[in-house]
């Protein structure tokens, strides 16, 4: 028998909810372009948690008493009278339409009713699609029967189990979800928040607990021997080797498969994770989360560090975040190397967030803060790299309390809130500076400033003007109160740009133990950046 090969192309799509709806980029069309799955309208419920993840070419949709599943790979069969016995998981349907031209399906899933059968659909001959003329047969026990309609992808059900009375049952609710060594992983029952289900491996829709083999479905619960054990907060698969559940106040780890020599122990039993989406690892395979004092990292298996301690060290206490009225999203962003940890109110999408950049690394491998916020607009709801088929479309995205999606643009020089745009307010404090010794004052008798940009051609963006505030003090931490507030400064004064400008330097003598300065530019479409700031001081006697 003659094989061809033919070239196998993997596609990506990308698939977003929001307005209780669903929405997919239909790569039919354009890359790039979504279209509304409008079975999905109303099914789900944005206000409330939800999550989604990919499996076998599905979207599983997790969302409190909302179990859905979004199919981008099956062909549906109905027979409307609905089938005596349902053809198995696995079955191969087999339509003969004429000699040498057969519609083959492997079944994935048949419904409650029996009415509609799910699966993949191949073709022999001349066979391009079933059709509802002739008749189907299949391996298995399940009734032979002529399609009444043939619907092809994408296609929106209910997430339950195989019918027939044998194959376990869902939980009622569950809002936590993800996909772990080819089983569909639920947690988040408001009815046993400590609980965790499996369904058997390579089978979404068995979840027999009783079966007793190797691909077996699970549920448990992490604790020591005779304790109910902790609420679960975020199902984090690491490959197929790991996965950690993120409670309340510890963190456990499962090595392996559960039904097949696979254990529990404890990752950590000092802290513990502030929701589903509060964590992400970097490109080393380091898992970073929101925890009980800020920000942890570890490697899997590993013990969690706060590395916010020292940096940031009243986190928690200055964010009062809660689960039940803010959600913390953290990504790790592959183009700019850093992680973004966005901080929501749900109620009106107010945000304080910071850009935890992985190339700011000091002796000891901490890595640098960045305090930053966005419009309201913009508040950031969840975050995903999409790694698009389309380089066009390949970075960074951030679903917003407005509905939107956004990423960020090197070139853009405004938040973009709907309608119109908002400016960008962006300043950089540098102090306590000392120009003197201990217990001395000091004279600052000339600044000078030079901001990037100035030369002929080229494809760098040239700075715009910055407005320059010189703040002074006794002490160090009333300097760092002005600059906090913004007042009692000094001097406050236009730096021209680009480059080195004629005037530049700031000749003004100021006396004072300790100088800050703020360089800031809160202008629409305007950006600046820094190339050289200089400061000649001298000592001017002790304090007095």
């Amino acid at each position: 028998m003659a094989v061809t090969l033919t070239e196998s192309i993997t596609y990506k799509r990308l698939v977003a909810a929001g307005n209780d709806k669903l929405f997919y980029e239909d790569l039919d069309v354009a890359a790039g372009t979504m279209t509304e799955l409008a079975a999905a309208d109303g099914d789900i419920d944005t206000s409330d948690q939800l999550q989604m993840f990919e499996a076998y070419q599905k979207v599983f949709i997790v969302n409190g008493a909302n179990l859905k599943i979004a199919d981008f790979v099956n062909t549906k069969l109905e027979f409307a009278a609905g089938l005596a016995t349902a053809h198995a998981h696995g079955d191969i349907l087999t339509q003969t339409q004429s000699a040498g031209n057969v519609a083959y399906m492997v079944v994935d899933f048949t419904d409650t009713d029996k009415k509609l059968t799910y699966g993949y659909a191949y073709y022999a001959g001349t066979a391009t699609a079933f059709n509802t003329t002739t008749a189907i047969t299949g391996s298995g026990s399940g009734t032979g029967f002529t399609p009444t309609s043939v619907t092809a992808k994408p296609h929106w059900y209910d997430y339950t189990v195989y019918p027939g009375g044998t194959f376990g049952s869902l939980p009622n609710k569950a809002y936590l979800g993800c996909l772990y060594r080819g089983r569909i992983v639920l947690s988040g029952n408001p009815e046993a928040p400590y609980q965790w289900y499996m369904s058997r491996q390579a089978n979404p829709f068995d979840r027999a607990w009783a079966a007793n083999d190797s691909q077996s479905p699970v549920e448990g619960g992490n604790s020591d021997a005779g304790e109910l054990g902790d609420i679960v907060r975020a199902l984090i698969p690491f490959k197929d080797d790991y996965l950690v559940f993120g409670c309340a106040s510890q963190m456990w780890l499962m090595t392996g498969d559960p039904a097949f020599g696979g254990v529990i122990n404890e990752m950590s039993l000092t802290t513990g994770i502030f929701g589903a989406n509060s964590w992400c690892f970097d490109n080393q395979d380091r898992m970073y989360f929101w925890g009980n004092n800020g920000i942890y990292r570890t490697t899997v298996p590993g013990n969690p560090t706060c590395i916010s301690n020292v940096r940031l060290p009243d986190l928690v206490g200055d964010e009062a975040a809660d689960p039940s009225t803010h959600r913390i999203t953290m990504v790790y962003d592959r183009d700019r190397h850093g992680i973004n940890i966005c901080v929501t109110k749900l109620s009106d999408g107010t945000n304080s967030n910071y850009w935890y950049d992985l190339r700011v690394i000091d002796e000891g491998d901490i890595g640098g803060f960045f305090p930053e916020s966005y419009p309201e607009e913009c508040g950031v709801y969840s975050a995903f790299y999409y790694n698009a088929n389309s380089a066009t479309y390949k970075g960074m995205l951030y679903g917003c309390k407005d509905g939107y999606i956004r990423t960020f643009k090197d070139a853009s020089k405004s938040d973009d809130i709907g309608a119109t745009d908002e400016a960008i307010s962006s300043y950089v404090t540098i102090g306590p500076i000392r120009p003197a010794g201990v217990e001395l004052q000091g004279i600052i008798s000339g600044i000078n400033v030079v901001l990037s940009g100035g030369a002929s051609g080229g494809s760098q963006s040239d700075s715009s003007n910055v407005t320059m505030k010189i703040f002074s003090a006794l002490s160090a931490e009333n300097l760092i109160e002005k600059m906090y507030a913004n007042t009692a400064f000094r001097l406050s004064t236009t730096v021209a740009a680009p480059g080195r400008q004629r005037g530049a330097t700031i000749q003004r003598k100021m006396r004072d133990a300790f100088f800050g300065i703020r360089l800031e530019n809160s202008t629409a479409a305007q950006s600046w950046s820094l190339e050289e700031l200089t400061l000649l001081g001298t000592p001017s006697g002790r304090i007095k």
